[in-house]
């Protein structure tokens, strides 16, 4: 039997909404689920598991036409969902009387169901979130008795206002497959048998690294997991990246070195740059200026300017810049303390009345 496992989808979200890229973003989210549809169908998959905020928000019924629209391109394949944090089960939710399509299972209770497929001897059990947080362990306690069905079990948490468990409690469980959601990033807890697949798009600055969902195939006879595989699937990243400089590096050099690092990884992708070194004192970057060109979330100019303090000092040994080199320089300087020497050297040669 193969299976998709994926989570977090966050259908409707719109990443960096107050940047450029935002709206690319919220269709990034949309075609990489559809890309996931499409291997689900191109891999004859038996199961598709979807543990946990499909939906950023609480679907519109616009929203649950499009994604049931998805599902029903994929009439062989068998849809399982739980609800998590971000789409919960409210009252008043579209959810309850949303007519989905032949293939697709919601496990929308509060407490632990379950739906048994009988052409894939297979049993599928979760629950979905009626509130924003569980702080509880519902599982503890849980148990399931002996049985030839292969068993999946679905879990939206792992934190501690979201769903805390016990992992090796799980894995003593006769679960053939632990299929988590809840962490963005990818994480396998217990070899071929418990596993967050991440979500598929990331969603923010720190979900860096690769992102996408796992496909599996459990042996039918023995209902072990076989092979599980992550799948990479973004089709943009979060990249936090360092630029060095020297103090021969100008402005226009800067742009050229951060331009060749995002041609070399792809203008798709969005960037965070540190810009670190010494820097001629003369020279003021603009890191304004760089980040409009590109899509850049934020660039830190990290840099110090290059004084020669001790020749300073031997030209200014009783004015202001003298007194001030005297008052703060020392060793093994903090950050905090150089930027306070660099700053206010820096203005004090700026300022000639201060001279005299």
């Amino acid at each position: 039997m193969k299976f998709i496992h994926t989570a977090d989808i966050h259908w409707g979200m719109v990443p960096d909404s107050d940047r450029p890229w935002g709206k690319k973003r919220e269709q990034a989210i949309r075609l990489t689920f559809q890309a996931i549809i499409e291997d689900a169908r191109d891999s004859r998959a038996d199961l598709l598991l979807i543990s946990g905020d499909l939906f950023h928000r609480q679907p519109l019924a616009r929203d649950l036409k499009e994604v049931n629209y998805l599902f029903s391109t994929i009439p062989g394949t068998r849809v399982v969902i739980i609800a998590g944090n971000h789409d919960r089960i409210r009252k008043s939710s579209a959810l309850l009387s949303f007519s989905w399509c032949p293939n697709v299972t919601f496990l929308m209770d509060e407490t632990m169901t379950s739906v048994y497929f009988e052409d894939l001897n297979t049993e599928v059990y979760g629950f979905s979130y009626h509130t924003t947080e569980i702080t509880e362990d519902r599982t503890a306690g849980f148990s399931v008795s002996a049985s030839r069905r292969t068993r999946i079990l679905m879990l939206h948490g792992g934190d501690a206002k979201h769903l805390p468990f016990d992992k090796n409690a799980l894995a003593a469980l006769p679960f053939s497959y632990i299929a988590l959601g809840h962490i963005h990033k990818p994480a396998v807890l217990l070899e071929n048998r418990m596993a967050y697949p991440g979500s598929p798009e990331p969603l923010d600055l720190t979900e860096t690294g690769p992102h996408g969902y796992l496909t599996g195939e459990i042996d039918d006879a023995t209902g072990h997991v076989t092979s599980l595989k992550f799948k990479s699937a973004a089709q943009a990243q979060y990249i936090p990246l360092v630029v060095s400089v020297t103090p021969a590096t100008t402005n226009a050099e800067l742009s050229q070195l951060i331009a060749d690092e995002i041609k070399k990884r792809g203008a798709s992708n969005i960037y965070r740059f540190r810009i670190r070194g010494m820097r001629d004192p003369d020279t003021e970057f603009d890191p304004e200026l760089l980040a409009g060109q590109w899509n850049i979330s934020e660039i830190l100019d990290e840099t110090e300017p290059q004084y020669d303090f001790h020749a300073l000092f031997a030209d200014h040994p009783s004015d202001m810049i003298g007194f001030y080199i005297q008052a703060l320089m020392k060793e093994n300087m903090s950050p905090v303390e150089k930027k306070a020497l660099y700053y206010g050297i820096h203005a004090l040669l700026m300022t000639k009345d201060e001279r005299s």
